[in-house]
């Protein structure tokens, strides 16, 4: 399984570095890893440590405001607004966990929640946020002074190599001790109390470190399509995240992206499913279907609720498991 695992990998990498070259748009893959590094962070939070928030979008969205204002207003690098997006992330992240983290089930997420909400109305009111407008004209300038991220291609490996590094911290992470921690606690949380482990303190660094990531993916979002609105910030972003990683699996590396490659791919391409549908089958409603995103991502939701419940890869690798298990003898 190891070795299997790391071959996907591997050719997931090539396919990423060869995608521009086989007619891929590099913005839409950029906003796919961007959109995949958010549910990878994510799932950090609930699939390895059991805590269910439903305000990441606070700092996605807070995140992308501070990074594109920066960048724009006060015209710094792309590096440092990708840093002061991150440590924007971790400071949100900390502010919310100190208030949330002691709390559990319901009661954690609906504070998270609130708490988003208002991040949601100091946006839309702000005036350097643009309000409804959003912040618009967000320049990529010069990485390093260097590289010219104006152009797609260059933008495009700058993106994969932040989103792959991300990444590789995230399975780092997941495999060291504070990881192994993590899951105890998401287990059993009384047992690993009584083990010696402070587990608020291990329950708010997880927390910390997924918003800084989810800082991250929201800064570079900024930086690739040049602008951040409400709809970063907004209650239905943190469900988007929620929906990408159940549908991928829950507690597996690879689900949140395969989760978020799905969503974005039917929020961007289901128009064109449609016509090509109608015009295949004489039906005129599937021509409705790219005004129906939300019924159809709905329906996705259940039927892999009802038929995957442990998700798209949590299916493929428990099945993998079952194949490679030894039978028993006669």
């Amino acid at each position: 399984m190891k070795k299997l695992t790391v071959v996907v990998y591997a050719l997931l990498l090539v396919a990423l570095i060869v995608a521009p070259f086989v007619g891929a748009y590099p913005v839409f893959v950029m906003k796919l890893m961007c959109f995949a590094l958010f549910a990878s962070a994510f799932n950090l939070l609930l699939g390895f440590t059991g805590l269910l928030s439903f305000g990441h979008a606070a700092f996605l969205g807070g995140s992308a405001y501070v990074a594109g204002y920066t960048m724009k207003a006060w015209g710094f690098t792309p590096e440092v607004g990708l840093l002061l997006g991150t440590l924007t992330g971790a400071a949100l992240g900390w502010i919310v966990g100190v208030l949330a983290i002691r709390r559990q089930g319901i009661y954690f997420a609906m504070i998270t929640l609130a708490l988003a909400q208002m991040l949601y109305f100091v946006a839309l009111q702000a005036k350097f946020t643009g309000g409804e407008d959003g912040l618009q004209g967000v320049p990529r300038g010069k990485l390093f002074g260097l590289l010219d991220l104006s152009d797609d291609r260059v933008m495009y490996y700058v993106t994969l190599v932040v989103v792959v590094g991300a990444f590789a911290l995230i399975v780092r992470t997941i495999h060291s001790p504070f990881g192994q921690v993590l899951k105890g606690i998401k287990e059993n949380e009384p047992r690993a109390t009584s083990l010696g482990y402070d587990t608020h303190r291990f329950k708010l660094l997880a927390f910390v470190l997924s918003a800084a990531l989810t800082g991250l993916a929201g800064s570079l979002k900024t930086l690739v399509l040049g602008f951040a609105t409400l709809s970063d910030v907004h209650w239905t972003a943190s469900g988007q995240v929620i929906l990408m990683t159940l549908v991928g699996g829950l507690g597996t590396l690879s689900g949140p992206m395969v989760g978020a490659s799905i969503v974005v791919l039917l929020e961007n391409k289901i128009g064109e499913l449609g016509h090509a549908l109608a015009q295949l089958t004489s039906i005129e409603w599937f021509n409705t279907l790219g005004e129906s995103v939300t019924m159809v991502t709905g329906l996705i939701f259940v039927v892999c609720v009802l038929a995957f419940r442990r998700g798209v890869m949590g299916e493929i690798i428990a099945l993998l498991g079952r194949r490679k298990r030894p039978r028993p003898a006669a």
